[in-house]
């Protein structure tokens, strides 16, 4: 067999990323833009200010039910140590460690964008309490939050068996080492053999806001606006399916792939895979794929860590944490864009119509569905302006991740909705850039449902290309 060059080098975490992710992920930072022929610069006026319009209680709770949103948004930032359910294994010790961007419920945090949000969090927690975890190469302090996943089985001399597919959350952090876990030896794992494997897929947060809306919408009206418009879309390229339950066959629609149907499932999975702090839907503690944790790691607490307080004589204490944080994201407004309608600008205006009428983002992204009749009134036939249609796309060669969950095959993926676009820093599934006219363009690639629409807008002049940027900003 010939020998590579590179057998000889030594690689750095620097490189190991151009390497590993060479030819999927784009460079993070500002573009510096598409030059015309006019001279006109194509840019991403990035991440815009205050207000924030996000973070809130959807409007007309009941005093009992912003009560227990405020409890709930109280637990959502607060912090777990070993003796609290910590670990094994862990990627963050708070629901805020992912979600706080812009405000409580959001997305990944930037110091780059946000300086008094802080560094990327999941720098310090890797030795917090001394814990012995070394910094995985793709997570940097001013990089967004990650998750990761391995594509197929590694086996223990850190080869990978691709007849196993994995996919599950392999996280970045154990306990070894911390004060609080005394005994416990269970290393971190291998994620630069992963990479250099090919065998890793990465994730950030999804916003959480206005996450009681999406719940709320029918079944019936996304099918119904799936059907909508249908020989158009076919036109385009475009065909878009629901994921399902695999129980009740049923609607999913949260998480990058639509793979959890509700709230409560979203928040006990999290707090399961995240933090690692077992509950009464998990019950169980995780280890690495496929085995489990040693005992010496699962020793300091009775499980489920996490349970409802039926000893409490106060109803705001009774729910468990992971109940409250469903409680958190349902009551959760939508965020509220930049302007609306004629109150916006000429530009912001012509770019909603090319978004709508000429580029024909809107017939994946769709502009709202409204909610149901539900037991709560501030969520009873509510209009979501969430931009998605909340169905699967085939997104192409560039994008897919080779993870494959419910009905969500391996470059499958649930239109990302758009509210709150405006001022978040990281984009697509995996956080490779900051610059939201890389992530457009990033949608163009063999097999992707979307390339006569990123040709469209292609074609458009550089001011309509720039009108339809800052359309999307203001969301």
């Amino acid at each position: 067999m010939k020998r590579s060059r590179l057998s000889h080098l030594t690689l750095s975490p620097a490189m190991l990323v151009g390497l590993v992710f060479s030819t999927t992920l784009f460079v993070q930072g500002q573009n510096p833009g598409a030059r015309s022929a006019q001279g006109l610069v194509v840019r991403d006026p990035g991440p815009r200010g205050a207000p924030v319009g996000a973070g809130g209680p959807i409007a007309n709770l009941t005093h009992e039910q912003l009560s227990f949103f405020n409890d709930a948004a109280t637990r959502f930032v607060n912090s777990e140590g070993v003796q609290d359910g910590l670990g094994p294994t862990f990627n963050g010790d708070s629901c805020a460690v992912c979600h706080s961007q812009p405000a409580t419920g959001g997305t990944s945090p930037s110091v780059t964008a946000f300086p008094k949000v802080g560094p990327n969090p999941q720098v310090a927690l890797a030795t917090a309490n001394r814990a012995l975890n070394k910094l995985p190469f793709f997570v940097t302090a001013d990089g967004p939050v990650r998750e990761a996943r391995f594509k197929f089985v590694m086996n223990p001399d850190g080869t990978v068996d691709r007849s196993q597919p994995d996919g599950s959350v392999h996280d970045l952090f154990t306990i070894r080492g911390r004060d609080d876990a005394p005994g416990c030896d269970l290393a971190q794992e291998n994620f630069w053999q992963a990479g250099r494997q090919h065998n890793l897929a990465l994730r950030i947060p999804t916003p959480t806001f206005g996450g009681g809306l999406i719940e709320m919408i029918d079944d019936a009206t996304i099918l119904a606006n799936m059907q909508a418009n249908r020989p158009e879309k076919w036109r385009w390229g475009i065909r878009g399916k629901p994921n399902r339950s695999g129980n009740d066959a049923t609607i999913t629609r949260f998480g990058w792939k639509a793979q959890n149907k509700s709230l409560i499932a979203f928040s006990h999975e999290a707090y399961s895979v995240e933090i690692g702090e077992t509950n009464q839907m998990f019950p169980q503690k995780r280890g690495f794929f496929p085995n489990p944790p040693p005992a010496s790691c699962v020793s300091f607490t009775s499980l489920p860590e996490d349970r409802t307080n039926y000893a409490s004589g106060d109803p705001l204490g009774v729910p468990s944490d992971d109940d409250a944080f469903a409680t958190f994201m349902r009551f959760l407004d939508q965020p509220t864009p930049s302007c609306m309608g004629k109150n916006c600008s000429s530009p912001i205006q012509n770019g909603n119509k090319l978004f709508t009428d000429v580029v024909k983002c809107a017939l994946c992204h769709t502009p709202s569905m409204s909610t149901g009749k539900s037991s709560f009134t501030a969520l009873s036939n509510v209009q979501a302006n969430l931009f998605s249609d909340l169905l699967l796309h085939h997104m192409g060669e560039r994008l897919k991740d080779d993870i494959s969950q419910g009905n969500a095959g391996p470059d499958e993926f649930r239109t990302a909705p758009l509210w709150g676009l405006g001022q978040r820093v990281f984009f697509l599934h995996d956080g490779r850039t900051s610059d939201l006219l890389q992530a457009i363009r990033a949608h163009h690639s063999l097999g992707s449902e979307a390339n006569a629409v990123i040709e469209k807008f292609n074609a458009l002049s550089p001011a309509d290309q720039q009108d339809l940027l800052n359309f999307l900003r203001s969301l």
